[in-house]
């Protein structure tokens, strides 16, 4: 902002655009709701701001001075701008919404909340588009900030704090194998259970050790982990072309006909997912409708 701004109340502005349209001081208060003198008294300031007189008297009102006509339309479009910006937010109406939404997301979160989402997205805004991102734990919270990224959708566990969270589920663990797998035809024991050829997500890539090795651990026990994938879509049908098993999330698997689902002999903690969004997003209208739109369709 210049140093002439900065020494201006802006609601000399005002009152110069209301003298500019009437050309007299008393019709200029009764514009503005203000007394005679204090629209006198605003006008000698205004005199003193710009080194001019603006409005000189006539003999029907007061006639601009060219300083005041070349201040006219550059005065009115500032006055209608800063009145748009300080005004009310519209309520948003996805209907006529245009708007490019950008979540960040991995395959788990594609499947167990966009993808549940779109239908009703597609039908309420037909006009939004969706950019579905992934997007490393470590930076989304700045992505977040950056406004890159309107979402995020993760486990409770290596959420960044330092965005707002809101939790849509919790998920718990099952175990999965292709249908008519001679081993879950009921729920194995733990001894069965550890002898099994067993496949295992790794979003980072590669580890062949999850939450599940952990608590067997605990137990002094071990089992054969023979696939790493890092995502999930590639273990569903590894699991259904094969005799591996796997630890899976239970809605990945809900639903899915090619897949055997039993109750594990062993009690794998779960988890929560969450949403999350910046504090600069917080109060948006259309950001605020977007969220309870992901929390009604999951």
């Amino acid at each position: 902002m210049n140093n002439a701004l900065r020494q201006l109340d802006l609601n000399l502005l005002v009152t110069l655009d209301a003298l500019l349209i009437e050309h007299n001081v008393t019709r200029a208060a009764e514009r503005l709701h203000l007394s005679q003198p204090t629209v006198s008294v605003q006008l000698a300031r205004l005199r003193d701001f710009f080194g001019d007189p603006l409005l000189l008297p006539g003999p029907r009102g007061m006639r601009p001075t060219v300083r005041a006509d070349a201040l006219r339309e550059p005065l009115r479009q500032a006055l209608a701008a800063l009145s748009l910006a300080v005004a009310p937010a519209n309520p948003f109406d996805p209907a006529l919404s245009d708007r490019i939404w950008r979540a960040a997301a991995f395959d788990y979160c594609e499947f167990t909340v966009l993808l549940p989402t779109l239908s009703a997205l597609r039908t309420v805004a037909p006009m939004t588009k969706l950019s579905v991102v992934q997007v490393a734990p470590s930076v989304v919270a700045k992505k977040a900030e950056q406004g890159d990224i309107d979402l995020v959708f993760h486990a409770d566990t290596e959420a960044p704090p330092e965005l707002r969270s809101r939790v849509l589920f919790a998920e718990r663990y099952v175990l999965a194998g292709r249908v008519g797998h001679p081993q879950l035809q009921r729920s194995p024991t733990l001894a069965q259970f550890c002898r099994l050829d067993h496949a295992i997500v790794s979003p980072s890539g590669g580890a062949f050790h999850g939450v599940t090795d952990t608590v067997l651990a605990e137990r002094g026990m071990t089992r054969r982990v023979v696939l790493s994938v890092p995502h999930f879509l590639f273990l569903s049908a590894a699991l259904a072309s094969t005799d591996l098993v796997a630890m899976v999330p239970s809605r990945l698997v809900e639903g899915n006909t090619a897949l055997q689902v039993v109750e594990p002999p062993v009690e794998v903690p779960g988890f929560e997912i969450l949403m999350l969004w910046h504090e600069r997003v917080h109060r948006d209208p259309a950001h605020q409708w977007l969220r309870e739109l992901i929390v009604a369709a999951v």
